[in-house]
């Protein structure tokens, strides 16, 4: 017998027996369906924790620090540690997979617009990299490497002005009311004088040497788009023009002088940027081999994937125990399938029917069930993930996201899996069938 034949001698055998065919089929449904939504809990919980890390910065950053390392006694050893400095960045810049670094450096000041006043956290950076750390601007121009005193501002910089003239005005964030600062046209002075604009202090007032730090004038010449990230509440301006300023305030103060040491790193962090998320991991561990510390969102990811893959294995192991129920419900219709048709297959190896065909003929039928209980159940998975996530996500207050993700793969690999399990179950009846004894069969009523 071809191919054919055994195809449809095993559906005619399952419509004789409709009522039970079905029932079987119905318990591949329900164990398909129950592995799929649990798998698919899991995956939607895998996707939102992607989801919430990619609103928490980009996933492709590495943030290098350098605090030494501890030799063993109660201080950290800084003497022999490397350094953050320019022979660093370009020892990163070679690792394959990096895309670009950003080593910045970083001060705070005080600044003044006009009669408004504020503390602003200032960050040195290579203006020529700034595009790929994704800069993007709402007003004005990114930085060029000819800028010497331009600044551009984060979205809620202005958060930290106030006018040390009126009583309470100085308050911060929602409340301040002094997001009406205008940083692009105002005249701009910073200094490290951290009582600049304010009322002198007692102590400065009796200091007959003090002499206030030298005021820097700056311009303002773009506001960054709103990130959500700390680019929100830093100020940004040409590296080289940033260590120009530092060191004129460090010559100004002596006791920054006496203080100064030439082993400090030059760069207060550097930032890598990879290629692809594949290279985070990679790229991290050969910076933490050159003696620095690193932080990556991919260290947060690496916990969650973990939590998400005990989940979906709990959840997928619920969801099969109805799978393998459905399985026994296969294994027993075939069984019951050969006692009905005994005679039947004793008169088919009379007639010199292939034993091969025989056992071939209760594969495809238990494969049959399983491909169809698959199909269906898939379907019938579609359905319960559609209401889940419309009517579930509402009561549940999840907004736009999922309660349930069926990928592709989930699916092809459902109704395969199906299938598979129905001609696992239907093997050893195949082999029982296979191997009847010819006589003994057609003496049987």
């Amino acid at each position: 017998m071809n191919n054919l034949d055994l195809l449809r001698m095993a559906t005619n055998n399952l419509w004789r027996r409709k009522t039970r065919s079905f029932l079987t089929i119905l318990g591949v449904v329900i164990g398909t369906s129950s592995i799929v939504i649990m798998l698919s809990l899991g995956i939607a919980m895998d996707v939102s924790f992607k989801e919430q890390l990619s609103e928490m910065g980009d996933l492709t950053m590495i943030e290098v620090y350098n605090y030494g390392f501890y030799d063993g006694s109660m201080s950290v050893n800084t003497r022999d540690t490397p350094r953050l400095d320019d022979k660093t960045v370009e020892k990163i810049n070679q690792i394959p997979g990096v895309k670009a670094v950003m080593a910045t450096k970083r001060a705070h000041y005080k600044m003044g617009a006009g009669r408004m006043v504020g503390y602003v956290s200032v960050l040195g950076i290579d203006p020529d990299i700034m595009e790929d750390f994704g800069f993007e601007m709402e007003e004005g121009r990114l930085l060029t490497s000819t800028d010497k005193d331009a600044i551009i501002f984060g979205k809620n910089v202005t958060w930290d002005f106030y006018n040390p003239r009126l009583r309470n005005s100085r308050s911060y964030g929602w409340d301040s009311g002094s997001n009406n600062v205008d940083l692009m046209s105002s005249n701009l002075v910073l200094t490290s004088d951290m009582e600049y604009g304010e009322t002198r202090s007692q102590r400065t007032d009796m200091d007959n040497n003090y002499t206030p730090p030298k005021l820097h004038n700056v311009k303002g010449v773009g506001i960054i788009k709103e990130s959500f990230s700390e680019k929100d509440y830093n100020a940004y301006m040409n590296i080289t023009a940033l260590e120009k300023i530092i060191e004129e305030d460090r010559r100004h103060n002596r006791e920054d002088r006496r203080n100064y040491n030439n082993n400090e790193d030059k760069y207060q962090e550097i930032r890598v940027k990879t290629n692809d998320i594949e290279d985070v991991e990679r790229v991290q561990n050969i910076i933490k081999e050159m003696g620095f510390q690193t932080f990556s969102l991919i260290d947060i990811s690496e916990s969650m994937k973990e939590i998400s893959n005990t989940i979906q294995a709990v959840l997928g192991g619920i969801g099969a125990v109805s799978l393998f129920v459905a399985a026994i419900g296969i294994t027993n219709t075939m069984i019951m399938s050969i006692y009905e048709r005994t005679r039947e297959i004793g008169v088919m190896k009379v007639l010199g029917a292939n034993l091969v065909d025989i056992r071939n003929m209760f594969l495809i039928e238990a494969g049959i069930i399983g491909f169809f209980g698959g199909i269906i159940g898939l379907v019938l998975s579609y359905i319960i993930s559609f209401g889940l996530n419309k009517i579930g996500g509402g009561f549940m207050g999840m907004g736009g996201s999922r309660i349930s993700v069926i990928p592709m793969t989930l699916a092809l690999g459902a109704v395969v899996f199906a299938s598979f399990i129905g001609i696992i179950s239907g093997y050893s009846p195949a082999r029982r069938a296979m191997n009847l004894s010819a006589l003994d069969a057609i003496r049987t009523e």
